[in-house]
């Protein structure tokens, strides 16, 4: 079970301090947004690449942009160890997939609340991590949508099939609250923003995320 708080509900004035907060963090999630793919306008590779020379905690780029296919290897040249690319965008996302393995980053492929996982089910073996949004992506702090457990759990039985090391992530809304129904429904990599920002000791909620995801095994 790994914890990857995102920025997105940092200090973006101060994210060098802000990331040594979550020592305890698995991964640090950077949420990239383009104002294209989704309504909202964040980080690039610069950020990135300036982000991985300020921490030892490996980040993990989760890129809601148009054309992944053209931008996503950038993010792994500039340091990004996991890189998700939304296949709702992607044109070849095979090829991107091996692409971003080539230049050394973990693959990712992430799915909107009403993206089905079925239609890409022959591509789990390209990938390392597979992630189920359960919010619509664009804004940190929205409610957990309930209606994405049942594809979690479908996620989880594809990728069991697969007999392949495919981690299964989660983003939108994990708290306290929702992270147990999370990892009941086979996550296994959670992505908490506004839960772990807003609390008054971020690296003991990173902490109390994870156990309270180990507690389900």
């Amino acid at each position: 079970m790994q914890i990857t708080p995102s920025i997105l509900n940092a200090d973006f004035a101060n994210l060098g301090a802000e990331i040594a907060r979550i020592s305890s963090a698995d991964w640090v999630h950077v949420d990239v947004m383009d104002n294209h793919f989704v309504p909202n306008l964040t980080f690039g590779p610069t950020m990135v690449e300036a982000l991985s020379r300020a921490t030892e905690i490996p980040l993990d780029a989760h890129l809601m942009i148009e054309d992944p296919d053209r931008w996503a290897p950038a993010y792994a040249e500039a340091g990004a160890r996991s890189v998700t690319f939304h296949v709702e965008a992607a044109k070849a996302p095979v090829r991107l997939a091996r692409e971003l393995r080539k230049q050394g980053a973990r693959a990712s492929m992430a799915l909107k609340p009403a993206t089905p996982i079925e239609p890409y089910a022959d591509l789990l073996p390209e990938l390392d991590m597979v992630l189920v949004m359960t919010v619509e992506p664009g804004f940190g702090g929205q409610k957990f949508l309930d209606l994405c457990l049942p594809k979690i759990r479908r996620t989880r039985e594809l990728i069991e099939r697969t007999g392949g090391e495919i981690w299964l992530q989660v983003d939108g809304g994990v708290s306290m609250e929702t992270i147990e129904r999370c990892a009941e429904a086979g996550a296994d990599v959670f992505v908490a923003g506004s839960a772990v920002y807003s609390a008054a000791d971020p690296d003991q909620m990173v902490k109390a995320l994870r156990a309270k995801a180990e507690a389900t095994v």
